[in-house]
């Protein structure tokens, strides 16, 4: 049993020896009151139950808003991860209505150059809604290889010198988000 279930234990359940302590503390205290009406000193054993039953219960109450706290943090941590995406969503609902629009409109088309076009609009607003939200296209071809950002795919002979060790063709985009890579680019590279 971990040091963290025997304190919720405690916390939850106290034990019989801590009710009896604090029951004859209040007692003895109670008594000594309705005894004499000149306080007596209390005898060191006295002292030191009350003292102890103080304690206990400043270190109960501490640990129980402790774990009130830990479980509110973690509550509110899965509340903020589950709605995380919620604004990226909502934002690309609209494009997905465009797209809906564009492959209605293929259904009846008779020529191809305005469904192209409508397809190139829908597309521009995809990504500027993507960019706004900090996605940013990962800029390769041409530059030296990087292992941290790139992965090589495979290695052709480089068709001039200056293009050994540079990436000749990328086969996927790498893309960051808010300047951390969240796609590493997937390319060839020249030997």
């Amino acid at each position: 049993m971990s040091d963290q279930e025997k304190i919720n234990e405690e916390v939850q359940e106290p034990t019989l020896n801590d009710q009896n302590i604090t029951e004859e503390a209040t007692a003895e205290a109670n008594s000594t009151e309705e005894t004499s009406p000149e306080e007596e000193p209390l005898t060191p054993e006295q002292i030191l139950t009350n003292e102890l039953a103080e304690v206990k219960d400043k270190y109960i109450r501490l640990s129980a808003e402790f774990d009130n706290y830990r479980k509110r943090t973690s509550k509110e941590r899965s509340e903020l991860i589950q709605s995380a995406g919620k604004d990226v969503i909502k934002d690309l609902l609209s494009v997905i209505d465009d797209f809906d629009r564009a492959l209605n409109a293929m259904e009846t088309a008779t020529e191809i150059t305005p469904i192209r076009e409508g397809i190139e609009i829908v597309n521009q607003k995809l990504r500027k809604t993507l960019e706004q939200k900090g996605l940013k296209e990962m800029e390769a071809q041409g530059l030296d290889f990087d292992a941290d950002l790139q992965e090589a795919i495979t290695a052709i002979p480089a068709p001039t010198p200056d293009l050994k060790n540079k990436v000749i063709d990328v086969i996927e985009k790498g893309y960051y988000l808010n300047d951390r890579v969240i796609r590493h680019a997937k390319v060839v590279i020249g030997k």
